[in-house]
């Protein structure tokens, strides 16, 4: 009988040898695929509730995990732990950040003002990373993060419009920015390395657990099949379900996460240039000086090591 195959991933070293190449790539892909995600995700909503088209994309990835999974046969970590800390990242984020972004925009909150407090989950990073994750921020990097969340806001407020229509839907935003935070800095202090198959299986059966009863209860589960739709569900389900979040949680764990979550900042510049040439929609003049800011602090952020 032939044995399991183990999965280890490699420790991100100056020395990079072939196998830690893809860290070099995994910032710039990362970017693009999650960026590309809330324009398929636009599609999407055209066609299906919230809650429900959520809860869909989850059945998906798991439905779509558990072939290769019982192929590859990945080994499992052993004892409890590992697996308390895989569910607990699947239920902050997976969970936790699309549901309650989803629920604020069902309460009225407009997908700027979303954005708006989404985007401040780098600084909340950088006060509790020293703290949760032993990380030091330095003033460079502080300058940095203030230049990237002053960019990212130029963007948001130049495109979107900024409405907050109960306190519900401010709620639930904060909500989900905390939960997202939460998530990275749990996957960095607790994060195990096993299989991204069985890490990624794992995480979306318990958004999917989590999803589906909130869909039931909450909406109608209106789904109408168009194609527009299945293209919406297969982007967001193999590239930035599987691929993108991947690719997240692993720089999180060989990097630091106060780094790691200044990528965010680029989310919205990259976001209007994916949603100009996808879906027509014009860049306004004021969001390039934004774009700009964005990119000088993420690199200010990026170029500097504790």
């Amino acid at each position: 009988m032939s044995e399991r195959p183990t999965y280890e991933v490699p420790a991100a070293t100056p020395g990079a040898t072939p196998n830690t190449q893809w860290l070099r790539v995994a910032p710039a892909l990362f970017l693009l695929l999650w960026s590309g995600g809330f324009v398929f995700l636009k599609l999407g909503l055209r066609h299906a509730d919230p809650l429900t088209f959520l809860a869909l994309r989850y059945a998906c990835v798991v439905g779509l995990l558990i072939v290769p999974c019982l192929w590859i046969r990945p080994a499992f970590p052993p004892g409890i732990k590992p697996w308390l800390h895989l569910g607990m990242v699947g239920l902050l984020i997976q969970a936790g950040y699309f549901s309650f972004t989803y629920l604020s925009l069902k309460h009225g909150m407009s997908a700027g003002a979303v954005a708006l407090v989404t985007s401040q989950q780098p600084i909340l990073i950088g006060l509790l990373a020293p703290a949760i994750a032993g990380e030091r921020v330095d003033r460079v990097r502080w300058l940095g993060l203030a230049l990237g969340v002053t960019g990212a806001v130029i963007v948001i407020t130049s495109r979107s419009s900024i409405d907050v229509a109960t306190p519900a839907g401010l709620i639930f935003a904060l909500l989900a920015l905390l939960a997202m935070t939460g998530g990275t800095l749990w996957e960095k202090r607790f994060g195990t390395t096993v299989h991204p198959v069985a890490s990624n299986l794992v995480q979306y059966a318990v958004g999917l657990v989590v999803t589906a009863p909130l869909a039931y209860a909450l909406e109608p589960m209106h789904v109408a099949w168009t194609p527009e739709l299945f293209g919406s569900l297969a982007y967001l389900v193999i590239g930035n379900s599987i691929i993108a979040i991947s690719l997240l949680l692993a720089m999180i764990r060989h990097g630091e996460a106060s780094r790691v979550s200044a990528l965010f900042f680029l989310v919205p510049p990259m976001t209007a240039v994916v949603a100009f040439a996808v879906l027509g929609e014009s860049i306004p003049l004021a969001a390039w000086p934004g774009m700009a800011m964005a990119a000088i602090g993420l690199y200010l952020v990026m170029g500097r090591r504790s």
